[in-house]
């Protein structure tokens, strides 16, 4: 394939995933469709994907996630390796509020995480988990809700990086920790879905602590040009199992040292 037919594929898989996203259907794997397609065509195709939220909806970027970080997620996705998506500002919702998933979302599946809020920028490469320490303002817990706009979550990474890394809606605690003397780690995540336990996990299972989720994230980012900035929230990568939801469902978290999230699907 030609440059200038890779680049007219490029658009239209991102502008087909923008309207899935928007009219709440599926597609079939991009992998099955484009089986050459490589990981900078995917970030390409996310790219175009995240413009036209940007260009049509007026909608912000905020920030970016790191997805597909812990062992129990990979393995449920059999996508063994992290990816990079883009937050905007109509993704987030108020802490203990309720999240319309019904209405936005198509097949949502909810995870928890530490989140972090920079307060200068943090440009690779050579990044190190000192760096990111330095240039966090304040860690507080979330819940990230993801979504696939893939159908039956049939995804290898090429397809969940086309799709702004699954990305669908997220939550912020209201505490804010400094970073500062934490042992991410050793984090210890609990929780609850609709009143009862649901799972547990601690900050090493995102590639063995949250700072290298972001340390990572910074470096990786600047192979492309793209850069990490003052103000972003960076959301590090779950600590616990995926769990799929619905309009009804309440879910709320703990994390020893940082704080609670919590959520009503709607």
């Amino acid at each position: 394939m030609d440059d200038a037919a890779r680049r007219k594929k490029i658009e239209q898989l991102g502008d087909e995933l923008y309207n899935a996203l928007r009219a709440r259907h599926t597609v079939a794997p991009l992998t099955d469709r484009w089986p050459d397609i490589t990981i900078p065509d995917a970030y390409h195709v996310s790219l175009r994907m995240v413009n036209r939220r940007i260009e049509d909806d007026g909608e912000r970027i905020i920030g970016k996630k790191i997805g597909v970080t812990s062992r129990p997620v990979q393995e449920m996705l059999g996508v063994f390796q992290p990816d990079f998506g883009y937050l905007t500002d109509r993704m987030l919702y108020p802490n203990g509020g309720p999240m319309p998933i019904s209405e936005l979302l198509i097949q949502p599946r909810a995870e928890g995480e530490i989140a972090f809020k920079l307060k200068k920028h943090l440009n690779g490469p050579g990044v190190t988990n000192q760096d990111v320490i330095d240039a966090t303002e304040y860690v507080m817990p979330c819940f990230e809700v993801v979504d696939s706009r893939i159908r039956d979550w049939k995804i290898k990474i090429q397809d969940t990086i086309a799709d702004n890394a699954s990305c669908g809606l997220f939550v912020l605690g209201d505490q804010h920790v400094d970073p500062s003397g934490l042992d991410f780690p050793g984090l210890e995540m609990r929780v609850y879905k609709n009143g009862r336990f649901l799972s547990e996990g601690l900050g090493s299972a995102a590639l063995d602590s949250p700072l290298n989720c972001v340390s990572w994230l910074a470096n990786t980012l600047s192979e492309y040009g793209i850069t990490l900035n003052a103000g972003d929230v960076v959301l590090s990568g779950s600590l616990v199992p995926l769990e799929p939801v619905v309009a009804g469902d309440e879910m709320f978290l703990e994390v020893e040292g940082i704080g609670t999230a919590s959520v009503r699907f709607t």
